[in-house]
C-alpha cells in the first residue's frame, strides 16, 4: 500500500508541476479562512496542499485532490488517471469545474488537520471529508 501511495504522490507531483508551467498566470490570491482563535501566523488554507479523501457519500476513498493557487484542480486515485479541473474563490464562495460542468462547494470545515466539503452538483449533494494526504487511514 505505501510504495502505491509513493506512486501516486509521485505522480500527482508531476502532474503537479506540468500544471504549474502550464499555468502561469496569476489569479487572485489563495483563499484564507481563519477561526477566531488564529492568527494571522496561523492561517488556515486548503490551497497547495495534497488532500487524501477520507470519508464520502460517493468519492472513493483515498482519492486525492490539490487545489493548485493559479486555479487547477487535480483529482486522482490509484483506480483512475488524474484528472485535470478549475477552481476559484470569489465573494466568499468556492467553485468546482470538473468535465466542463461547474457547481457551487460549501466548506463545512477547514482546518490544518481536516477540509470538509459538500458539492452541490447536479443529482444528490456529495459530501466529502478530505485530510493531508500524510496522514495515515484509520
Amino acid at each position: 500500500m505505501t510504495a502505491l501511495l509513493t506512486k501516486t504522490l509521485r505522480g500527482l507531483a508531476f502532474v503537479a508541476a506540468a500544471s504549474l508551467l502550464l499555468f502561469s498566470c496569476s489569479e487572485r490570491p489563495a483563499p484564507v479562512e481563519r477561526s477566531s482563535s488564529e492568527t494571522a501566523d496561523s492561517a488556515v488554507s486548503f490551497v497547495d496542499k495534497v488532500w487524501r479523501v477520507r470519508e464520502s457519500s460517493s468519492v472513493a476513498l483515498g482519492t486525492l485532490y490539490v487545489f493548485l493557487s493559479e486555479g487547477t484542480l487535480v483529482i486522482t486515485s490509484s483506480n483512475s488517471k488524474p484528472a485535470l479541473g478549475r477552481w476559484k474563490y470569489e465573494d466568499c464562495a468556492l467553485t468546482m469545474v470538473e468535465e466542463g460542468i461547474s457547481y457551487k462547494v460549501d466548506i463545512l470545515k477547514l482546518s490544518k488537520d481536516e477540509f470538509r466539503i459538500r458539492n452541490n452538483n447536479p443529482g444528490e449533494p456529495v459530501e466529502i471529508t478530505l485530510v493531508p494526504a500524510g496522514v495515515p487511514s484509520l
